[in-house]
């Protein structure tokens, strides 16, 4: 790659992971849900007047917005709310590797081989020490959240890679106009109207400084470099950068929020990332001819929870 899109790549991740800062800032505004809504509403307008009409069929566009923007965000969001620390959050998503690499053997036939699967059982270890590390410190409740996020994000990813859409900020723009209506239903339902009327009154600078960057900053601008990397480049080149991305979001959770790294959670980071890498990068042996392959697809696999699909 050339130095500028290296740069570029890195850029993205360090947005991607810096992400988890903003929402846990945001959730100090808004309830997580209603913080979701306005993500997804704010990133469908107005670009969903400049990207074109759509180039896939809306039963995709419409299952991986219930998938990524509905289930995994709404579960990502509110188990940061719950006590799910941002860097750790980061972190933990990546497993969502693990759950695309086995839903894809399941549903698209796509056989694991050996270092794939290597990958996940090490990916399935971080996991575990996480856990430990999560339960010794906070609750269990909002790190089971996080991990059902990263799940929904594999169920995301499969459909993404079944639609193989051709342009994936057209696609991902598309599908942010599909969650706006039930998260804010979901949020007058379970959060309540007082809860939502009084975070709407309060809305002030900062608050908006976040929608802006979960939106247009994360979302918009995120998947629409990642994508145009994945264009230029084969994805094999681009999908390592994501490995990035928890270390940028647990990085700057220690440095903005505070946030403490037991040797613990550096144990699993460690076995995490090494698992995410091997999972994400070895090939995996394809029994059916189900098209795969696109920016989208590729960007679905590898991309982090700050876009959904776009971090999400």
């Amino acid at each position: 790659m050339r130095p500028v899109h290296t740069a570029l790549a890195v850029l993205v991740t360090a947005v991607w992971g810096f992400n988890f800062v903003v929402i846990e800032i945001g959730l100090g505004h808004f309830p997580p849900l209603l913080l979701s809504a306005l993500r997804f509403l704010v990133a469908a307008l107005p670009a969903v007047f400049f990207v074109g009409r759509p180039k896939v069929a809306w039963k995709w566009i419409v299952g991986v917005a219930v998938a990524l923007g509905i289930a995994k965000f709404g579960l990502l969001f509110t188990g940061m709310a719950a006590g799910m620390p941002a860097g750790l959050s980061s972190l933990v998503l990546q497993v969502q590797a693990v759950f695309t690499a086995v839903l894809a053997a399941l549903v698209l036939r796509e056989r694991p081989g050996p270092l794939r699967v290597l990958g996940m059982g090490v990916a399935l270890a971080g996991i575990a020490v996480a856990a430990v590390d999560e339960g010794a410190s906070g609750p269990v409740a909002s790190f089971a959240l996080v991990v059902a996020a990263a799940a929904c994000w594999g169920v995301s990813n499969v459909l993404t890679r079944k639609a193989a859409p051709p342009d994936a900020l057209n696609f991902m723009v598309w599908v942010c106009t599909v969650p706006v209506l039930p998260l804010i239903a979901l949020s007058l339902l379970l959060e309540g109207p007082e809860r939502d009327l009084a975070a709407l009154r309060a809305l002030d600078w900062s608050g908006v400084a976040v929608i802006g960057y979960v939106a247009w900053v994360s979302t918009v601008f995120g998947f629409g470099a990642w994508g145009y990397l994945l264009r230029r480049y084969p994805a094999s080149a681009v999908a390592p950068f994501s490995l990035l991305v928890p270390v940028f979001g647990m990085s700057s959770a220690a440095l903005v929020l505070g946030e403490g790294v037991s040797g613990l959670r550096w144990l699993a980071a460690a076995l995490l990332v090494g698992g995410v890498g091997l999972t994400s990068l070895a090939p995996a042996r394809t029994k059916s001819r189900t098209a795969v392959a696109g920016p989208a697809a590729a960007a679905a696999a590898a991309a982090p929870a700050a876009a959904p699909a776009a971090a999400p």
